[in-house]
């Protein structure tokens, strides 16, 4: 018998009440386009890698306040690393980089105009000869 597993993370559900900054946000800085969402009876949009609505704006009249946060990121995989970094210096977009110990890979850390953080990893050939600091496994784990 089978039964249930998890197969990947579907969307992230993100409550704010600046929709349209957000949108906008997303779309200049991680190239995330609105698409096509249902009908609600309440504002919001979705933004979509590729053909997959991965996260939703729910819009709320007053932003929600943050005390005891318990997600402290989410995460994309991705390609194109010197496109992103230069993406993200001629945005004047802050950003935190750091080399995964004993991997072959990259995260670039970013925030959204709500302070939520998201991280985007690289791998592989592109990650060769960046001199990032190594990511702070105390930081990871707060």
């Amino acid at each position: 018998m089978q039964g249930m597993q998890v197969k990947k993370l579907d969307h992230v559900n993100i409550h704010t009440a600046n929709v349209d900054r957000l949108v906008e946000w997303y779309d200049r800085v991680l190239g995330m386009k609105a698409g096509k969402r249902p009908p609600f009876p309440f504002p919001g949009a979705w933004l979509y890698c590729g053909e997959e609505p991965t996260i939703h704006l729910v819009g709320v009249q007053k932003q929600p306040e943050v005390s005891g946060v318990t997600l402290e990121h989410f995460a994309f995989s991705a390609t194109g690393l010197k496109d992103f970094l230069a993406r993200l210096e001629k945005n004047s977009v802050k950003y935190d980089a750091r080399k995964v110990p004993r991997m072959d890979g990259v995260q670039i850390n970013v925030w959204d105009p709500d302070g939520n953080h998201i991280h985007v990893d690289f791998e592989g050939a592109e990650t060769a000869g960046v001199a990032f600091k190594d990511v702070d496994a105390t930081a990871m784990a707060r």
